[in-house]
């Protein structure tokens, strides 16, 4: 009995070790044969300008991408890349109290991102997405956003990361 447990445990050793996926701690899940990615700059076509914006989202999704990865960034175009724009910056009331004024505002961004996988084209998607945060309506937008803005984005780009590199 010991015998077969032992030769059925080889078999299936044996056989699982011809499938190769490259895992990691954060839950990607990226081919052995991906060795680059890159992130172009993410340019601000929001309606209401945030003069940072394009730069703050740019830089944290270039971060999150070589601290989560093994993957090599580079300036041209990389085995993994992302490309797109900011399409939504805005603030607008969201808690109305019963004399009609907010007690808390929200601040809203959106952005598309176009995913191009080089190596296995079936993964590429050009989609949009949203994430926000609220704030109390005593301060003003430029008060809050330099604390907001870091917030909305680490959920977008833990998003755009999610929807790229992991196969849930």
């Amino acid at each position: 009995m010991n015998k077969i447990y032992y030769i059925f445990l080889f078999l299936l050793l044996t056989s699982v070790s011809g499938c190769r996926i490259g895992y990691s701690f954060s839950g990607a899940s990226i081919s052995p044969e991906m060795k680059t990615i890159s992130v172009q700059f993410f340019p601000n076509q929001a309606p209401l300008f945030q003069p940072t914006l394009s730069n703050v989202f740019t830089e944290s999704l270039k971060d999150k991408m070589t601290s989560q990865t093994s993957l090599e960034l580079v300036n041209t175009i990389g085995d993994l890349n992302f490309e797109g724009e900011i399409t939504n910056y805005s603030t607008n009331p969201v808690a109305i109290q019963g004399n009609e004024t907010a007690s808390l505002n929200r601040l809203t961004i959106s952005v598309r991102v176009k995913f191009t996988n080089a190596k296995d084209p079936k993964l590429n998607f050009d989609r949009s997405f949203s994430q926000y945060t609220d704030y109390e309506s005593t301060r003003s937008l430029g008060s809050a956003e330099n604390e907001l803005i870091p917030l909305v984005v680490d959920k977008l780009v833990e998003d755009v990361f999610n929807a790229a590199l992991t196969n849930w």
